[in-house]
């Protein structure tokens, strides 16, 4: 029987805590049906016997304290809540058990925003890493050491696991199912709670918020310039002279500030803004096209479909908010 542990930090999100509980107590549920034995035994753990969490609406009450138990299969780390840089260090206490966990064997999994937990104890350096797009910013900043692939669903990683925003993370859950208990049961699980299986991109669900707490004041300039002349054919080259920068000192700081490379950018911010033309507007997609500034098809579409992981028209289709008679 694999033992796993459910963490409740301090400000963990209720559903990061109860959804992974309700996935892998279904596994039990569903094997006892057909007269087997439960593959998993669930626990809470926490510093402490009750935990206030989700901003202090909800209080848990833990099965164990996290010293008692001497080795787990796998650690879940939830998603938190707040002030993540605050909520990190409010469960500090929780960082040395699992590494110690992790040393002994036992995987470890985070939902959402607990990547920041995750992060802090140092075994995500060097490797991918997933989690909500909103905190990409905050997290790239706090954690620069962590190759941050927010367009991924979930990663797996020498027994490392992360997981994409918010509801997201239910795929995470399904994939562990899967490899603890079979792809039978996970088909079942992802059935049981309607869940889509397999689903490998969050990249339809960003809304690109251009990185700009950072220190260098001429590439935000520059960040700037491109979000309010997106329409236009911007050339690198001509973002180097106005920022007087060579061309490759400009490439240099702005990928160092932004994460981006200034190609990057200037893309995002013109498919953001076809994005919401297409969610709001019953302009055709070329006439989209050429309001954020592309005047080729198959480059504009090739972009789209990289960046969102779907065709402009499959877009519109699934985001439109125009209501038609």
């Amino acid at each position: 029987m694999k033992h796993i542990t459910i963490l409740v930090p301090e400000s963990a999100s209720i559903n990061g805590v109860e959804g992974p509980r309700l996935g892998f107590t279904e596994v039990n549920t569903y094997l006892q049906s057909k007269g087997e034995k439960p593959l998993f035994k669930v626990v809470f753990a926490g510093l402490k016997k009750t935990v206030k969490v989700s901003d202090g609406r909800y209080t848990i009450t833990t099965d164990v304290l996290i010293h008692s138990i001497k080795k787990t299969d796998l650690i879940i780390i939830p998603a938190l809540y707040g002030d993540l840089g605050k909520a990190v260090v409010a469960n500090k206490k929780l960082i040395p058990w699992i590494v110690e966990q992790h040393k002994k064997g036992a995987e470890v999994a985070s939902l959402c925003v607990g990547a920041f937990l995750l992060a802090a104890t140092g075994l995500l350096k060097g490797k991918q890493c997933s989690t909500h797009w909103r905190a990409t910013n905050d997290f790239r900043r706090l954690f620069p050491d962590v190759n941050l692939v927010v367009d991924k669903i979930l990663t797996d990683e020498d027994g490392i696991y992360s997981s994409g925003g918010a509801y997201s993370s239910t795929n995470l859950i399904l994939y562990l199912i899967e490899k603890y208990a079979g792809r039978e049961i996970a088909i079942y699980c992802s059935k049981f709670f309607q869940l889509d299986i397999d689903r490998g991109c969050q990249s339809p669900f960003i809304m690109f918020n251009g990185q700009k707490e950072h220190d260098d004041d001429s590439v935000r300039e520059i960040q700037n310039f491109i979000e309010n002349n997106f329409a236009e054919r911007i050339k690198v080259d001509r973002l180097a002279e106005m920022a007087a920068l060579s061309r490759r000192n400009l490439e240099r700081r702005f990928k160092k500030a932004t994460a981006n490379t200034v190609v990057e950018y200037i893309q995002r911010v013109k498919i953001e803004a076809a994005k919401k033309s297409l969610e709001g507007s019953r302009k055709s997609i070329n006439e989209v096209m050429f309001d954020v500034g592309y005047s080729d098809t198959k480059a504009f579409r090739t972009v789209f479909k990289k960046i969102t992981g779907l065709s402009p028209i499959q877009y519109r289709n699934k985001y439109t908010n125009i209501v038609t008679a």
